[in-house]
């Protein structure tokens, strides 16, 4: 009895790559995001989804409804597990910024241990987002889900099933709207794809 898991980044905000967005409201996709998001629609369109999950920001939820078009499930559910790393006071600067505080420093050289501003390790955004699935797992058997999240949740994801230090997920990609496959069962989890591109 396996479950297989599309995880899914959201699909381009306008200014992606040039601030840290974190749990800021109002980060909507821009028109390569939208055209990025059909895109993933078209892709996951011969999947027989039983359901989609998707982190409660903007983002991802502009990047999850054409996902359901195509795909029918009955609903998006919502899933705090599914959430962007609560980046407190971070949130909003740029990374030009960043780079001069400290603590930021920190938090990129010693993902195990260091917390952000909003109080989250990634050990946490792991074991979040570890549950979720697990939890999925029993309710979906047999079935395919879709996590619609963010880049350091499903690189999170990527390491436990590796088997890999949370430090060591600058050692891979996790683009806006690509999609990884990781399929589990009482056995274990096993990645099938990482980073693929819609």
């Amino acid at each position: 009895m396996t479950t297989t898991f599309f995880l899914i980044r959201h699909a381009a905000h306008d200014n992606v790559g040039d601030y840290l967005a974190g749990r800021m409201a109002g980060i909507c996709l821009g028109e390569t995001g939208k055209a990025q998001a059909s895109r993933l629609a078209s892709h996951m369109a011969s999947e027989p989804l039983a359901a989609i999950c998707c982190s409660p920001r903007e983002r991802t939820l502009e990047t999850a409804k054409p996902i359901a078009i195509a795909c029918s499930p009955d609903k998006i559910t919502i899933c705090q597990e599914l959430d962007e790393i609560d980046f407190g006071a971070w949130s909003g600067k740029t990374f030009e910024e960043l780079n001069q505080d400290a603590d930021w420093r920190v938090w990129n050289s010693q993902r195990q241990q260091a917390r952000t501003p909003g109080g989250e390790t990634m050990l946490d955004v792991q074991q979040r987002v570890i549950s979720l699935m697990q939890q999925l797992r029993k309710r979906y058997q047999n079935q395919s889900v879709a996590l619609v999240s963010h880049a350091d949740v499903i690189k999170a994801a990527v390491c436990k099933v590796l088997g890999l230090p949370l430090g060591d997920c600058f050692r891979f990609d996790i683009d806006p709207a690509s999609i990884t496959t990781i399929v589990s069962g009482d056995w274990g989890s096993k990645l099938i794809r990482l980073n693929e591109a819609a």
